[in-house]
């Protein structure tokens, strides 16, 4: 995920802090993001050096300066313009598919409970998701078609864990069966 333009698109629903930013990726269950905090601050400089967002610098009695950001109209068009930009497919990107590739190694039994603990990882991570779409409030919301946009997303991650739930317990299901042929 490209942290640039998830900031200029929080920034188009309303100025923030890099301090609010960086709550918003923590709470964010639609972004994935994996970046230190000094990319959020870094990438603030990088696009008020460009021009692409404005910077209000605010005094606090008992607390340091905020910096609020808020998105010009040229920080718009670019945002734009990148969310008309070509989809990238996604990347799958799964060590325990190596993992998995050099397993036939392993006897049985070890083979199975490596899927045994996959499987628990991934439920633990589909649960996970759930909740954090049922108390999720960090989409903007500004309009109804964008609120559905964000729900999408969720339910594209579910389905996701869901369908991995469900390969690791195929897989595991068939590794016994062969393992009865024997």
């Amino acid at each position: 995920m490209s942290i640039r333009y998830a900031i200029l698109g929080f920034l188009s629903a309303n100025p923030l802090s890099g301090y609010d930013l960086k709550k918003l990726f923590e709470e964010s269950s639609v972004f994935h993001w994996s970046g230190n905090n000094n990319q959020v601050y870094r990438t603030l400089v990088e696009l008020h050096n460009e021009g692409l967002v404005t910077q209000e610098v605010q005094q606090q009695a008992d607390y340091p300066a905020r910096k609020i950001y808020t998105i010009t109209e040229k920080g718009l068009a670019e945002l734009r313009q990148w969310v008309l930009s070509e989809p990238e497919l996604p990347q799958i990107k799964s060590s325990f598919l190596v993992q998995l590739a050099w397993a036939d190694q392993l006897e049985a039994d070890a083979l199975d409970d490596l899927l045994r603990k996959y499987d628990a990882e991934i439920h633990d991570q589909l649960i996970v998701v759930q909740e954090h779409k049922r108390r999720s409030k960090t989409s903007p919301q500004r309009t109804p078609r964008e609120a559905y946009l964000w729900e999408a997303i969720m339910d594209n991650k579910i389905l996701y864990y869901e369908t991995e739930l469900n390969w690791v317990r195929t897989v595991r299901e068939t590794l016994n069966e062969m393992g009865k042929d024997k």
